[in-house]
């Protein structure tokens, strides 16, 4: 169905003769992960951590004692080491984070494939803290005449600090508008056959590759504090349940798999098991090969690409482990479009005729 351009051209809106074009009856898909920094320098990595850090969501600490802990001691030491990790995994031939680089990649090849499905799907990317920001990329897909917008934070797991915060931000955006798109914001996916399924295909895949089979799995996923389990947050039960699944999904038997959580800050008391303190403990009491995935990142990162294969893999070599593999992220390989279009056509119910491909009024 070609895109609606004029006010003429749809049934819900009259406009007088002479009234200046309006584009509308496509739908926008907006993909949306956490962000990245423009660059590894102190300067670029203190702006995102700033707005990064400063975000209620993630740091619920009372402001008055974590504002002059956050730009007094925080923002003047952390951004060099941080960029330091950064640099280490930066993507130097387009000079932009590998986060960057692989949502770009989703988006595109989610677009090819909804082009299928119906050529007035547009998808669009943004990321909550950084660039491409959010509010820019709903301009953009309103001026191609979206004025419905499925809005997917690229979590498969949900958490305050994560995927609330994203939807935060797409609301901020429409509380400026006068004519607000339709919005809908996709579920999370923590269980969801098809994510499931690409996730242990991923493991057979990539074991397959090895010359030695790993002792033990470890499935790690982004900490929170426990203190946002206590207060209601449902991340910690979904992350668990997802491992379960894919542990039930690969015949693995549970004395072989873990399921961790890492990146955690602060002296806070975060969700247990640690990652780094389980893969040393691993390697001290014998596990000589370990595999480790990270099912609650759609797409490679710092968190994965520096912390997982390179920080934890030291910790395990370090303390007698002698053979570690990461499985990598789904990323935008042929498992991870395969999950994302599922979300996505499963979102899309009632807005696409079923079966055709035309957009419903």
């Amino acid at each position: 169905m070609p895109s609606r351009d004029t006010a003429a051209a749809s049934p819900h809106l009259t406009l007088p003769a002479g009234h200046p074009p309006v584009k509308v009856g496509r739908i926008g898909v907006l993909i949306a992960n956490l962000g990245t920094p423009d660059g590894t320098d102190y300067w670029s990595m203190r702006r995102y951590l700033k707005q990064f850090l400063s975000d209620r969501r993630v740091i619920e600490v009372n402001r008055v004692l974590w504002w002059p802990l956050l730009n007094l001691i925080i923002l003047t030491t952390r951004p060099g080491r941080k960029g330091k990790d950064y640099a280490s995994i930066w993507n130097k031939e387009r000079n932009e984070g590998p986060l960057l680089t692989i949502t770009r990649a989703q988006s595109e090849g989610l677009a090819s494939r909804l082009a299928k499905l119906s050529p007035d799907i547009i998808v669009d990317f943004s990321m909550r803290y950084g660039n491409p920001a959010t509010g820019p990329a709903i301009e953009r897909l309103l001026a191609q005449g979206c004025d419905r917008i499925l809005f997917v934070p690229l979590y498969p797991q949900y958490a305050a600090a994560t995927s609330a915060t994203a939807c935060d931000d797409v609301f901020r955006q429409l509380m400026r508008m006068r004519w607000q798109p339709t919005l809908r914001v996709a579920h999370n996916w923590a269980d969801d056959p098809a994510y499931i399924d690409a996730l242990a295909n991923s493991v057979t895949r990539h074991l397959a590759t090895l010359d030695w089979q790993p002792d033990m799995l470890l499935a790690s996923f982004h900490g929170v504090p426990k203190s946002y389990l206590m207060k209601g947050d449902p991340y910690h039960c979904q992350c668990v349940k997802t491992g379960r699944l894919l542990r039930e999904k690969l015949g693995w038997p549970a004395d072989r798999y873990k399921v961790t959580f890492q990146s955690r800050f602060g002296n806070e008391e975060w969700l247990r098991p640690y990652t780094d303190e389980t893969i040393t403990e691993l390697a001290t009491s014998g596990t000589r090969k370990l595999a480790v995935i990270a099912p609650g990142f759609s797409a490679d990162c710092l968190e994965t690409l520096e912390e997982l294969d390179v920080e934890n893999r030291h910790f395990f070599e370090d303390n007698g482990g002698d053979k570690f593999t990461y499985i990598p992220c789904l990323n935008d390989s042929k498992a991870g479009l395969d999950v994302l279009e599922a979300v996505v056509r499963r979102e899309l119910s009632g807005w696409i005729q079923p079966g055709s491909g035309k957009l419903s009024e």
